[in-house]
């Protein structure tokens, strides 16, 4: 049996490389003799320069940058066939803050200007923004004055982002990924007011209505929507990384498919990661189940995105706080009861 183990980062606990490799233990565990293919996946959050690396190969370039609250911190972006990588998370992630660190109403995206500045002194022809995971709210402000509002040079500018939030209102940045970047209620519609003067002002200022409105502007707190009004445009991040590391023909090779995520919620159904795997695997007709921190998809969901079943580390141990305190281990005790229910049985 061939099961190809393609997650991606489970949210600050795991990156999509160690998720992988929980995955794969878990199933040696009840499978020793299962021929395992590890591809981690990003979607343009948090791994994206890594898993790219691993499947172009090119140029890790350091760079000394600023986080989400000014401090200093060292990023790297990937020069690989003419394309500069940049991953934002390097220089604006949630995970480089603290939990009571957390503030919206404060963080910058100055840093990302400061990591796509490197990049452009090593004259790509293309750079490659990863967007997600994202500890700002800024509409991409900060990054908009460090580049003083252009980028001078000719280059092909690309958001890499799956998804397709707009800037502001109910589904915008503010209000579905506010929250889990420490904004109360009051706090989320200030952020959206602030966004919408931001987005009065910089339309105005690029002559370009409506850039607000594109999917993806709210993606990493608003980026996408300063990095539209450079001229950007937007790609899947899961396409581009899938593309690199081969994943169609590894799919079709495989006899069940496992992906997963942290947190497999209703957002991982608008075109993250394990949606696009799950539809991936659809589309070959292979089964394919997700392996998650915690999951909040019903089965009905779930199976009308292509996925046959769920384990979650949560409901092996019975919360979702145990779940992220034991960490690798919960994962791969989940990867280990997905692997008894599909591994088929001798004799």
């Amino acid at each position: 049996m061939r099961v190809l183990v393609a997650p991606d980062g489970f949210g600050g606990t795991l990156t999509a490389v160690e998720a992988a490799e929980a995955i794969a233990a878990g199933w040696r565990d009840v499978a020793p003799g299962t021929d395992l293919d590890l591809a981690p996946l990003s979607d343009g959050g948090p791994g994206f320069v890594d898993v790219l690396y691993a499947g172009l190969g090119g140029d890790l370039v350091d760079v000394e940058v600023s986080d989400p609250l000014g401090r200093p911190v060292v990023a790297q972006f990937l020069v690989a066939g003419g394309t500069a990588y940049v991953e934002s998370a390097q220089a604006c992630g949630l995970h480089l803050m603290a939990p009571d660190e957390r503030d919206p109403v404060n963080a910058s995206t100055r840093g990302v200007g400061r990591l796509l500045q490197a990049a452009l002194r090593r004259n790509p022809e293309r750079i490659v923004v990863g967007l997600g995971g994202s500890g700002t709210n800024d509409g991409g402000r900060g990054m908009w004055e460090a580049l003083g509002g252009r980028v001078e040079q000719d280059v092909a500018l690309v958001a890499a982002t799956d998804v397709d939030n707009p800037l502001l209102g109910p589904n915008g940045a503010s209000a579905v990924f506010g929250p889990q970047k420490g904004a109360d209620r009051a706090t989320v519609l200030d952020l959206d007011d602030r966004l919408r003067a931001w987005a009065d002002e910089l339309e105005w200022e690029v002559g370009q209505l409506g850039l607000r409105d594109r999917p993806g502007a709210g993606a990493a707190g608003g980026l996408g929507f300063a990095l539209f009004a450079l001229g950007a445009e937007r790609a899947s991040g899961l396409d581009l990384v899938a593309e690199a590391v081969g994943l169609d023909a590894r799919v079709a090779a495989a006899d069940l498919v496992v992906t997963g995520e942290g947190s497999f919620d209703g957002q991982s159904l608008r075109g993250k990661a394990p949606h696009g795997v799950a539809r991936l695997a659809q589309q070959h007709g292979i089964p394919c189940v997700v392996v998650a921190g915690q999951a909040e998809v019903g089965r009905r969901d779930a199976a009308a995105a292509g996925i046959e079943e769920i384990y979650s580390a949560a409901a092996v141990l019975g919360s979702a706080q145990a779940a992220i305190e034991a960490g690798r281990a919960g994962v791969r005790r989940a990867a280990a009861q997905a692997a008894r229910a599909w591994t088929p049985t001798t004799g």
